[in-house]
């Protein structure tokens, strides 16, 4: 049977809640930490990289928990559920420190509350997209519902990207601290909301009998799948310089571009770009009528990093004007609006190609690697940030520090981390990618070719 029109509006919309609470902290939680409140850089970064790390166990654990479920309910809608609800409790806490709390105090809290926040966040996004195979029937109706859900995260995230300036300058009244505060609370109950809607209307269409493996068979089981293995290595290395990129966006029209009405400026290019990369997720069913999965990706890799060097240019003539810098932002955000919905394509491929190598299907398993790496590549992103924060001496404390001209070793620094260290990610994302990858349209229909013979074998 296929997906209903409401299936699908309630995958999307979890969709989008989910990815307002992610974007929210990938984006804003260094800012919040380092800017508002005076946390040191380093001691940000060193936070941020070693909940990672905490993940690296905790993220395939939850996969096999997510595999090891039997309710009546399924598998993956109770911890969705539950994930949800208490994530949601975290992201508030994570953006209303105690006022009271100073130095130490404040460092630890923030250390705590974030790697509680990773825990939970697992806890729903691994079910979330490991539902995506147990309800779907494959082929076109998978890789559709996965570019709709994609999108709906792209959504998601623009819309944080968007409004969360604005929104916690109005809400505070000018006081950053307290705006956050509220703001969090507001995109907490639409997180809440949302996937309280998905966990109501979506049901397991298909029991998926997965032979739960231990977490040792599981490690094996991956690094059997070297498809998975390679798009997690590209994952990594885009979402890096993504995220490189919207950690230091801030500090670049704050202290860069400068001046009192920063923040309606950067509003501004984030709504831009923001669009422009929902935009090109829509258009990327349409986009694959003309060109294979494979070549909007080598296509998408090029702008981005096109796009990043027109940027670094105009950081180093010193340009500042809005308009001029909407052109590299265009080059940028439809290519990883595109590449957003790629890479989670491909990862659901290399779960049929690692059935047909492994005689295993393992949803959960491969799901949770995308989970961990994506979490991964936002701490390594935010380690990357915060090195280049303390080298630079930017913060709302060090107010002198604010750009008097185009050549200043603290305005350089920020410009070389945000532009040219992405495309060095980028680069090496596509040589591994284009020397490793396999699994093109017809390499996927040969293998559901034969699972199918399998199947009725």
């Amino acid at each position: 049977m296929k997906l209903t029109g409401k299936e699908k509006l309630s995958y999307g919309l979890g969709a989008v809640g989910k990815d307002m609470v992610y974007m929210l902290s990938a984006s804003y939680i260094l800012y919040y930490y380092q800017d508002i409140l005076g946390v040191s850089a380093i001691a940000m970064g060193i936070i941020l990289m070693a909940a990672r790390i905490f993940d690296a166990f905790n993220d395939p654990i939850m996969g096999v928990i997510v595999a090891k479920t039997k309710t009546k309910w399924g598998k993956f809608r109770p911890w969705l559920f539950i994930g949800t609800v208490i994530n949601a409790v975290i992201l508030y806490l994570m953006f209303a420190a105690p006022p009271a709390l100073t130095g130490t105090g404040l460092v630890a809290y923030a250390a705590v509350i974030y790697i509680l926040w990773g825990v939970t966040y697992t806890m729903m996004d691994i079910p979330f997209w490991s539902m995506i195979p147990a309800f779907t029937d494959g082929g076109k109706e998978r890789e559709n519902l996965t570019t709709l859900a994609r999108s709906c995260a792209g959504v998601g995230s623009a819309l944080i990207t968007v409004v969360t300036i604005m929104a916690v300058q109005l809400l505070g009244a000018g006081d950053e601290r307290v705006g956050f505060k509220y703001f969090a609370a507001i995109v907490a109950i639409i997180f809440v909301l949302f996937i309280s809607f998905t966990c109501k209307t979506i049901k397991e269409k298909s029991t998926v009998d997965i032979d739960s493996p231990s977490v040792g068979e599981m490690f094996k089981a991956l690094l059997q799948n070297d498809q998975a293995m390679v798009v997690v290595a590209a994952i990594v290395l885009i979402n890096c310089s993504l995220y490189i990129t919207s950690n230091l966006l801030i500090y670049f029209f704050k202290y860069d571009v400068a001046g009192e009405s920063w923040y309606g400026t950067y509003t501004l290019f984030n709504t831009f770009g923001g669009g422009i990369q929902i935009l090109s997720m829509m258009l990327f069913p349409l986009i694959r009528k003309k060109l294979s999965a494979t070549q909007v990706f080598y296509v998408s890799m090029a702008c981005a990093m096109v796009g990043y060097g027109i940027l670094f240019v105009l950081m180093c003539l010193g340009v500042h004007q809005l308009p001029i810098l909407l052109i590299p932002a265009f080059a940028i955000f439809v290519a990883f609006g595109l590449l957003t919905v790629l890479t989670t394509v491909f990862l659901a491929n290399t779960v049929d190609y690692g059935e047909l190598k492994n005689s295993r299907r393992d949803e959960s398993v491969i799901f949770s690697m995308q989970t961990f790496v994506v979490k991964l590549a936002s701490g390594v992103a935010a380690l990357v940030a915060s090195i280049c924060l303390e080298l630079s001496n930017l913060s709302s404390n060090t107010d002198n520090v604010v750009t008097e001209a185009a050549g200043t070793s603290s305005v350089i620094i920020l410009r070389m981390t945000m532009a040219v260290i992405p495309i060095i990610g980028l680069l090496i994302a596509l040589m591994v990618f284009k020397k490793k990858f396999i699994l093109n349209e017809e390499k996927i229909d040969e293998i559901t070719a034969e699972l199918k013979e399998k199947a009725e074998a």
